[in-house]
């Protein structure tokens, strides 16, 4: 993949994982420990209806009726974002894609500009303890565990095929999320280590994480 547009060192990565895998908090904390942006397009839809921006206003509609938001709506939205975070140094991005198909147009927008995915991390988690995890959050009426289990269904039928389709485009790196948070973290940070061979200071991370294993 070309990196014209971004800076040598960029690291940019996805993160996949089910409903309940630790998507969100793994971002959050990869993103940290490399000093690069979070990008988490559900985030960015929220932020937008709220500021009642462009965007919000075009999405805010599909998703008061439930319905997905076009995938050029998301695409254009996540533009700026991704190449304002590839240039100042890489991204972790959250929630997008979510289909192959999403996938393959985001590269042949992302990689014409250079600012393509370059790692996938995917999330194991056993279907019980996403079950289980979800259900110790849930908040409504909703969260049932009939539809905690048809959420893990569409993503098994939807989004665990980008799995492949990553595996043979750029490098798939394979996490137990079912461990606690500090290893599942350390876990990524390793690897990611070895893929970039530049590893950056994780002497606090280390201790943290051998507290935990202790």
């Amino acid at each position: 993949m070309t990196m014209q547009s971004a800076k040598p060192r960029a690291k940019r990565i996805l993160m996949i994982g089910a409903p309940g895998a630790g998507k969100g908090t793994q971002a959050g904390l990869i993103a940290e420990q490399f000093g690069i942006a979070h990008i988490a397009s559900g985030d960015l839809l929220r932020r937008h209806i709220t500021e009642g921006t462009t965007t919000g206003r075009t999405v805010e509609g599909y998703v008061n009726k439930g319905e997905l938001v076009p995938d050029a709506i998301i695409m254009d939205m996540l533009r700026k974002p991704v190449m304002a975070a590839s240039e100042a140094g890489g991204y972790v991005l959250d929630g997008f894609p979510r289909t192959v198909e999403q996938a393959e147009a985001a590269y042949r927008t992302a990689g014409s500009l250079g600012v393509g995915v370059q790692i996938a991390i995917h999330l194991d988690v056993p279907e019980d303890e996403l079950i289980r995890r979800m259900l110790a959050r849930a908040r409504g009426a909703d969260d049932t565990e009939d539809v905690i289990r048809h959420r893990i269904n569409v993503y098994e039928q939807k989004t665990r095929p980008l799995l492949d389709y990553y595996a043979q485009r750029e490098l798939l790196i394979q996490v137990n999320g079912a461990r606690p948070v500090s290893e599942v973290t350390w876990s990524i940070v390793v690897q990611l280590q070895r893929a970039f061979k530049r590893p950056p200071a994780l002497d606090q991370m280390q201790l943290t994480a051998d507290r935990a294993v202790a």
